[in-house]
């Protein structure tokens, strides 16, 4: 019986998430695998953590798509004494190929920055800020002003929940219509959502120091932030990815067309609970600027 091969789906997939349109640091594509193997099922995760490969190899899994690196910096042992040696280990002694697609992602249209702008509720994108030539972040405008408040219930029921939830700078009930948006960490573009007059921005990994500055220079008013979490963040394209990757396949004939595909229902947010938060619903003074 005739499968797809590994090589096959590597084609789609640096078709839509071009290896050179990647950030000059980053590490993405092929990490384990024959190009010549047979691919029934792909799995597909934000982070290859080793709980996300066993996963992964219980399902059945030939290919695992990331969209997190898995060796981003330099290593000089893949011995099982460490984590990511142990992770490697297990995909080739499962034959799991991994590939990942990451700052490519970040900047492909669609991408991750246009599945979370989706979930914001922003129908049509533009760019935020060019990147070593490359689109990154999105920007949009939603059809009618929505509160601060609703916006950040609006992302709750629509990401992956975390336990660090999503944190808010900015008053409840202060109206916001145009939403700039970055998945994963995005502190370094406050210049271009502030350019590109922004009510709000949706990103993660907000830092103390540049968060405050960013409020400090708003003086209180746009644009506000929202910190919805890195995982979550991302995690919306993951469908995105499976969507596009099954048709595309399909269109190779019932081989394609048999590919199984399974996104993992494994939180890889590192948190695991918090204590003490002030929630939307607590505060007493929905026009308070904090």
């Amino acid at each position: 019986m005739q499968t797809v091969t590994l090589r096959q789906v590597l084609e789609v997939l640096e078709g839509f998430y071009p290896h050179d349109s990647a950030q000059s640091w980053d590490r993405v594509g092929l990490t384990t695998g024959d190009p010549e193997q047979p691919v029934r099922r792909v799995h597909y995760a934000v982070d290859p953590t080793l709980a996300v490969v066993e996963e992964a190899r219980d399902a059945g899994a030939d290919l695992l798509v990331t969209h997190h690196p898995l060796l981003l910096r330099g290593v000089h042992s893949v011995a099982t004494t460490t984590a990511k040696g142990a992770t490697v280990t297990a995909l080739v002694v499962a034959d799991i190929a991994l590939f990942t697609a990451h700052t490519n992602a970040d900047v492909a249209w669609p991408g991750v920055c246009d599945a979370l702008g989706a979930a914001c509720g922003l129908d049509e994108l533009e760019t935020l800020t060019v990147s070593e030539g490359a689109d990154l972040g999105r920007v949009g405008n939603l059809p009618e002003a929505i509160s601060l408040g609703d916006l950040a219930r609006r992302l709750v029921s629509r990401l992956p929940a975390t336990a660090g939830g999503i944190r808010v700078s900015g008053p409840p009930a202060a109206p916001v219509r145009r939403i700039a948006v970055l998945g994963g960490a995005g502190d370094s573009l406050f210049d271009a959502v502030r350019a590109c007059d922004a009510d709000v921005y949706v990103t993660s990994d907000l830092r103390h120091h540049p968060a405050l500055e960013a409020r400090e220079e708003a003086r209180g008013r746009t644009p506000y932030l929202v910190d919805a979490g890195h995982y979550a963040t991302e995690y919306l394209w993951l469908a995105d990815v499976r969507d596009r990757l099954a048709t595309a396949l399909a269109d190779l004939g019932p081989a394609g067309t048999d590919v199984e595909h399974h996104i993992s229902e494994l939180v890889t947010d590192p948190w695991t609970f918090t204590v003490g938060a002030v929630d939307l619903d607590d505060l007493d003074d929905l026009d308070s600027p904090t």
